[in-house]
């Protein structure tokens, strides 16, 4: 079944309408003037729900319909104030007032107030789906969350067990779970206890630029913009968001115009469409990094001559020019770029003779690395690039190639040897990256450590665990910043990890499209701000 070609003057109602009759397979003969067409893969999206959604396409419709009491602004992807005006940390280092802004309404027409926020945040710690971890970090949990944050006017009290970065706080409070619903709306749609979540997996209560108007999974779902959004109204009366995983379907359309913005597209694509002055590509940065990591029990990838050998042996530039053709960019720390305390630096490249020394310092005769590869094509090409420049330095490497989940099973049992994975951020704070790469409280088989990618790696990273547990205590900013530098420097250098790339996210757009952010590392799209 496909869509059939809509008039410019279709509106939200009509949009719906279809979207709930038809699978988005074809496309509109020319996009709506009112309405901005976005193809993207959406087939990951589990739950709309904010206390559910985890997935990159549920929370780019999450950071449309919904606000927290601190936002991270599109632009500048700096912290600023949500639905919370201003707060502060009392001296105990525990407690955190936040005063809520006022004028300001749900969707529904409902005042949001800080009961509705305290709610929220409960209700996704009662809740405990998948990305609940983020807030319960602060020792927040079932029994006690009704306790740890209250409400009373408006003003909101928030307590976390222990004297955190009060950065490393706000910035969770940017992510989607600690979104705030209209607790009002939610609570009359509750069935068998469930706090409404069957409901907010297809519909929405928030106070966001839009409202969600209608949702058919893997298909596609429209987005209409609400007046009065107290950031300001959406230019862009409606968004309608496709389900187009096939990057060459998403070229065609967005050459021919049936598109606004392609999401989906690969770099042969990008290449493809040079030249035509209809659409235009946009760069900017993703949050996952590209990295091979080596499991320690295998006592070579202990010696730090011959971890320090593979680093150089690497083509790093060449990679992500060439076989990557400017999907990624190099990028050697576990920090991605755009977050606090990231580094920038590239101090590794091919350099085979320097590698070739190195080899020879570590006293290890003709190694032979089993590298685990994930089946997918570009995966493929980076691994047997590293298999001929590593070859090319006198270390053997043979490509384990196999599917994605088996992959990450036997990376998680720590029964691989070496592997070529991707990570991407939990949440908006460097804690999400220096806590598993740089952090193993306990190396046993027993402990099961599965989040820790060092306890992956069989790796004990020794002080690092401490260092990086303190820097998630440190209350100054700027010293911040300086303890994750200090930790990424070291890691990098005495680690069995070699992060190699960033992700360089390439959207497709046509000429007019403007204003349209895709969120950077923190990977939450913008659509209130795009115009056509």
């Amino acid at each position: 079944m496909t869509f059939l070609p809509l008039a410019r003057k279709a509106g939200a109602a009509a949009l719906a309408g279809l979207l709930l009759t038809a699978a988005p397979t074809a496309l509109f003969a020319e996009t709506p003037a009112d309405t901005l067409v976005v193809a993207s893969a959406i087939d990951d999206i589990v739950s709309l729900d904010p206390a559910e959604a985890y997935e990159f396409s549920g929370l780019d419709m999450v950071n449309n319909v919904y606000d927290g009491l601190v936002e991270i602004n599109p632009v500048t992807l700096e912290l600023e104030p949500g639905l919370a005006e201003s707060w502060s940390v009392a001296d105990d280092g525990v407690t955190y007032t936040f005063k809520m802004k006022s004028g300001v309404t749900f969707a529904s027409g409902n005042p949001v107030t800080a009961d509705s926020a305290a709610w929220s945040l409960q209700r996704a710690v009662k809740l405990n789906k998948t990305p609940a971890f983020i807030l319960n970090q602060f020792g927040w949990t079932a029994e006690n969350v009704d306790s740890m944050i209250t409400a009373s006017g408006d003003v909101l009290t928030i307590k976390v067990d222990k004297p955190f970065a009060p950065t490393f706080l706000y910035n969770c409070l940017t992510a989607g779970v600690a979104s705030i619903v209209d607790a009002e709306t939610v609570k009359t749609h509750d069935v068998a206890g469930d706090m409404g979540n069957e409901w907010l997996k297809s519909n929405s209560a928030g106070t966001g630029a839009y409202v969600l108007a209608s949702f058919k999974p893997n298909e596609g779902m429209v987005l209409t913009a609400r007046p009065g959004y107290w950031r300001g109204d959406a230019k862009i009366a409606n968004v309608f968001i496709q389900h187009i995983p096939e990057a060459a379907t998403e070229r065609l359309q967005l050459e021919k115009g049936d598109i606004d913005v392609a999401r989906s597209l690969t770099p042969t694509d990008v290449e493809g469409m040079a030249g035509n002055a209809d659409v235009k590509i946009q760069s900017d940065v993703g949050g996952q990094v590209y990295y091979m990591a080596f499991n320690q029990k295998n006592e070579n990838y202990k010696n730090a001559k011959f971890l320090d050998a593979m680093r150089w042996a690497i083509d790093y530039q060449g990679m992500a020019d060439t076989i990557m053709k400017g999907a990624v960019i190099p990028h050697q720390a576990f920090l991605p770029k755009g977050y606090l305390g990231a580094l920038d630096d590239l101090p590794y490249s091919l350099d085979l003779e320097k590698a070739k020394a190195l080899l020879a310092e570590s006293g290890i005769e003709n190694p032979t690395i089993k590298l685990s590869v994930r089946n997918s094509a570009d995966r493929i090409d980076v691994a047997t690039s590293i298999q001929n420049t590593f070859g090319q330095a006198g270390i053997k490497v043979e490509l384990d190639v196999g599917e994605g989940a088996d992959q990450l099973k036997a990376y998680r049992a720590r029964t691989h040897d070496a592997t070529l994975q991707t990570w991407g951020p939990d949440y908006p704070d460097p804690n999400t990256n220096s806590s598993t790469f740089a952090e193993n409280p306990d190396n046993s088989d027993e402990a099961n450590n599965t989040g820790y990618l060092a306890w992956r790696n069989a790796y004990d990273p020794g002080e690092m665990t401490a260092m990086s547990q303190a820097a998630v205590m440190e209350r100054d900013p700027a010293k911040r910043v300086e303890m994750y530098a200090e930790i990424q420097k070291k890691h990098r250098e005495t680690s069995p990890f070699i992060l190699m790339f960033q992700q360089a996210r390439q959207t497709g757009l046509r000429a007019g499209v403007e204003g349209f952010y895709t969120g950077g590392a923190v990977d939450a799209a913008a659509y209130w701000l795009a115009t056509k």
